[in-house]
């Protein structure tokens, strides 16, 4: 399986939204992601159009695919950007039957170079739900560092929930 790692196209934007909107409440869940929380389609795909608009350092986000063999297998989204300093991470797998495999561990270590390239970062955080646990592992064969457990909101989409809180520093 070759694997391709590589900044997120306008038109991939859409997959990214289907994933989310045809999730099923349980996997949502898991994810820490309130339904009620998710734009309309039309809507989101609006926001991604204008954040596409902008040049990269002056994104809300920054977005990443990953591919296999040219098939779109997963994603991994950065906000809270600022540029030459911090970010967090998001990792998503699309595809359920790949899941458990490994893929995510070699996607997310691809993913952290191309964000310390691209944005110039000294530190990279992320900040799964706490009871999700492939992310937690994935995050910790990936290299990043336990930083603590704790309540919060970690994004726009999420309800309030545990999360584990893990880090890579080159600061």
């Amino acid at each position: 399986m070759a694997i391709t790692v590589r900044p997120m196209t306008l038109q991939e934007t859409a997959l990214i939204i289907e994933y989310f909107h045809t999730a099923t409440p349980e996997h949502l869940e898991m994810l820490g992601v309130d339904p009620t929380r998710l734009p309309p389609a039309s809507q989101w795909q609006r926001l991604y159009e204008q954040m596409f608009d902008r040049p990269v350092e002056q994104r809300g986000g920054f977005l990443v695919s990953w591919l296999s063999d040219d098939t779109f297998l997963g994603f991994s989204t950065a906000d809270k950007i600022r540029i030459g300093q911090h970010a967090n991470m998001h990792l998503h797998i699309t595809d359920a039957s790949l899941r458990k495999q490994g893929i995510g561990v070699e996607c997310v270590r691809r993913t952290v170079e191309l964000y310390f390239q691209i944005l110039g970062l000294k530190q990279l955080f992320c900040e799964p739900n706490a009871f999700n646990v492939a992310p937690n592992r994935t995050l910790q064969k990936a290299g990043f560092t336990y930083v603590k457990t704790h309540m919060t909101v970690p994004g726009p989409l999420n309800f309030h929930q545990a999360v584990n809180r893990w880090m890579i520093d080159r600061g």
